[in-house]
């Protein structure tokens, strides 16, 4: 067996607890030892176990430890590590999260997962200078509806069904804060300078921020809204942009 095919058959047995000691792994004295190997393969599994609980520290508190480890092991049975980046380990944990039978009691704990890996990803983003209010008037009348911010680096939106950005706020420290009411909520997650900031967006302003940051115009974001009796359009657009939620205009054609 040459050295990359053994490097691949440890990695594979490492990862898969039901596979067979593979070939040439044995102890000191020459002889196979799966109990010492099957050791080191807890460990491995110990390890992504923790980084998931260090990522999304409030979903583990939300279903206490033993139910967020055996959640997490489960799902670390079927994915492993694409970076040698450990706080990237998990961007999909929050889907797997949503198909998990033992955690479908609580609805809302995808999303609050969801809202804990954008938080990774925005502490982890480029740095960029947020887009400031004054750029909006450099914006010619014509040419407006046609015009796109540009989102920053480390802007994220989740959208629940629930009230995900206050359980999740409310749940980070002592003493816990129950939502203050029961409504869906969208949150912008952004570290438009030195700290991630968590925001809960006005429901008025939810489909117009997810259009702008999906990259729709400013018109077409506009539109995604029409049916919302009280979206303001100003209000909201300055609104995002005063949260550091863009970087830059791209400039649309006159219309």
């Amino acid at each position: 067996m040459g050295f990359t095919t053994s490097q691949h058959a440890f990695a594979a047995a490492l990862l898969d607890p039901g596979s067979v000691l593979p070939e040439g792994v044995t102890s000191a004295r020459g002889a196979a030892d799966p109990l010492r190997f099957a050791v080191y393969r807890n460990n491995v599994f110990v390890s992504l176990v923790r980084a998931l609980a260090q990522r999304f520290p409030v979903t583990e508190r939300l279903v206490g430890e033993e139910f967020f480890r055996g959640m997490a092991r489960t799902y670390a049975a079927d994915r492993k590590p694409a970076s040698p980046l450990m706080f990237e380990y998990g961007g999909d944990f929050p889907d797997f999260v949503a198909s998990f039978p033992p955690a479908a009691g609580l609805p809302y704990l995808a999303d609050v997962a969801r809202i804990e890996a954008v938080w990774t990803d925005a502490y982890h983003a480029a740095d960029a200078p947020p887009l400031g209010v004054t750029a909006l008037a450099a914006i010619p009348p014509d040419r407006l509806a046609a015009s796109r911010l540009v989102p920053h680096p480390s802007a994220g939106l989740v959208r629940s069904a629930h009230p995900a950005g206050s359980i999740w706020a409310g749940h980070r420290d002592d003493p816990v804060m129950p939502p203050a009411s029961w409504v869906p909520e969208t949150v912008l997650v952004v570290r438009p300078e030195m700290n991630v900031n968590v925001h809960a967006l006005p429901a008025a302003d939810a489909a117009f921020a997810a259009a702008l940051l999906a990259g729709a115009s400013l018109g077409e974001a506009s539109g995604a809204s029409s049916d919302v009796s009280d979206f303001d359009f100003g209000a909201a657009l300055v609104g995002l942009v005063t949260l550091g939620a863009f970087r830059a205009i791209a400039m649309g054609e006159p219309q």
